[in-house]
């Protein structure tokens, strides 16, 4: 035995080993046909019909007696009791069966078969009574099960986050009201692919690998292909290449894809992260957002049946029309500075009376960025929309139809953080060829998010591509309100983790 086993561990090899030696493989490979669930059976339960049932799940908690015992064991709808009399499941008087093998060899977190026949107990549990007992798979370490000492303290919960995200598989066994945020994560884009579906956009997939990443503002991951002799970079957005459709031809396509940034992290930013963006020709910005409020709301209905969620202390309300403010009236609402018409020196000096923290690589629309970050955003609690950004925030927007100097752009913000961004897109393959001229310089002087200039992206707007809407909605970040969650690792199943090495 290795050193590194723990007293438990090395009784559950002994245990699986003796299991052996009777004959009784432990790994089962034949089909076990399961023909109900713990809910299924409380839900339908009639009684003295003594239903007879085949259930499946891990032993959970045991109280092992004479010749009569109750284990619970839990499936994945949920626990049920199951009673064990040795009489029941000993044919010809084989007693090691329940005497050796069910008192001795089984232990908590072992998985098993039951056949048996569903009553009501004296007290009124609902429970299956076992006919038959068959080891499904032998659990070889303890679960870390919450004990309650004499004095009525609780000991040794599965609770710590970090162990909770490096061993979710531990997790979703220990502490089962976990999957219901995962739960209600498919539902969710499940519901928003109805949605899209029914309005007739087009699922699509396009590359992870990219020769040039692009559409978006933020440092990628580089890989190198050995055949093809490349440098590759994992996408931070499909943005480009769902606009190489829309100029192919397709008037509405989205995609969830599967983004990678390699930036910093935080409860609210994880390096692979879920995007969902739509692209639908001949609509601008602000059709854009009637189709998110109408989309969001229906989410909303579709998980909670209602417009109203609860997210920490504060009760959102996603019913349409949501508020809408221009970035500039945004920021003169909160700090009561009118920042429209100023040159860089004088937001620079802004800034700082107003004590945000900036640095010398930033331009003018990173600036005014910083300055609504920091002063602004983590203001708006209800949902509410942002409008007309600095055209030097936004490479890839098409200018504003009234105002000089802006874009046409929105996102979404909510419980103080950003849930979507959206443009009118840019379709002028020259103004787009000097934005990210633009983004060139900034680069230069020192910006690492800024944008490369994609040769092949200009020529395909150089074929022509109609006025389009597009947007990319953060699929992590709406899962985290619609589902309570204080961190985006609260609904992501297995977040990036440092190395426990290091």
């Amino acid at each position: 035995m290795s050193k590194d086993f723990s007293e438990q561990e090395r009784v559950r090899r002994e245990s699986l080993n003796s299991l052996r030696s009777l004959g009784i493989d432990p790994y089962p490979a034949n089909l076990y046909n399961i023909t109900s669930s713990s809910s299924k059976i409380k839900e339908n339960y009639e009684k003295d019909t003594f239903l007879e049932v085949v259930i499946a799940g891990r032993i959970m908690s045991r109280r092992v007696m004479g010749k009569a015992s109750f284990i619970e064991i839990q499936d994945s709808d949920g626990r049920i009791q199951v009673y064990v009399n040795r009489d029941e499941i000993c044919k010809e008087d084989n007693t090691d069966l329940y005497n050796v093998v069910f008192k001795k060899l089984l232990d908590i977190g072992d998985i098993v078969g039951i056949k048996g026949v569903v009553f009501e107990t004296k007290v009124g549990e609902i429970s299956v009574k076992a006919k038959e007992i068959n080891l499904l798979s032998k659990s070889l370490k303890p679960l870390p099960l919450p004990k309650l000492d004499a004095e009525g303290n609780l000991h040794d919960s599965f609770t710590d986050p970090e162990s909770r995200y490096r061993k979710r598989y531990v997790d979703l066994i220990v502490n089962p009201n976990v999957k219901n945020a995962f739960i209600n994560r498919t539902k969710l884009t499940n519901s928003m692919r109805s949605f899209l579906n029914k309005k007739g956009y087009l699922e699509v997939e396009t590359p992870i690998l990219q020769p040039l990443y692009g559409g978006a503002a933020a440092r990628p991951f580089k890989t190198h292909h050995n055949t093809l002799d490349m440098d590759l970079y994992l996408r931070i957005a499909n943005e480009l290449y769902l606009k190489r459709l829309v100029v192919g031809g397709f008037n509405g396509v989205y995609e969830f894809s599967k983004d990678f940034r390699n930036e910093g992290m935080s409860r609210f930013h994880n390096p692979e992260f879920t995007q969902m963006e739509l692209y639908v020709a001949y609509k601008d910005y602000y059709w854009m957002m009637d189709l998110v409020e109408e989309m969001v709301e229906k989410i909303a209905i579709d998980l909670h049946g209602t417009t109203k969620v609860l997210v920490g202390d504060n009760e959102i309300d996603f019913k349409r029309p949501w508020k809408r403010y221009t970035m500039y009236e945004a920021i003169e609402h909160f700090t009561g500075v009118n920042i429209s018409g100023l040159n860089e020196g004088e937001l620079i000096k802004i800034a700082k009376q107003l004590n945000v923290s900036i640095d010398s690589s930033m331009g003018k629309g990173k600036l005014i960025d910083e300055i609504f970050g920091q002063k602004c955003e983590h203001q708006l609690i209800q949902p509410t929309f942002i409008t007309d950004y600095p055209v030097e925030m936004s490479p890839l927007a098409k200018k504003h139809r009234d105002t000089e100097g802006l874009v046409e752009r929105f996102e979404a913000i909510c419980n103080g953080k950003e849930i979507c961004n959206a443009f009118s897109e840019l379709n002028d393959p020259l103004d787009q060829r000097s934005r990210f001229e633009d983004q060139l310089k900034l680069a230069n002087k020192g910006d690492k998010e800024a944008m490369v200039l994609d040769e092949d992206f200009l020529n395909a707007l150089e074929y022509g591509m109609p006025p389009t809407a597009g947007i990319g909605i953060g699929i992590d970040r709406l899962s985290m309100l619609m589902t309570n969650s204080n961190s985006i690792q609260d609904v992501l199943f297995f977040p990036q983790m440092k190395n426990q090495n290091q």
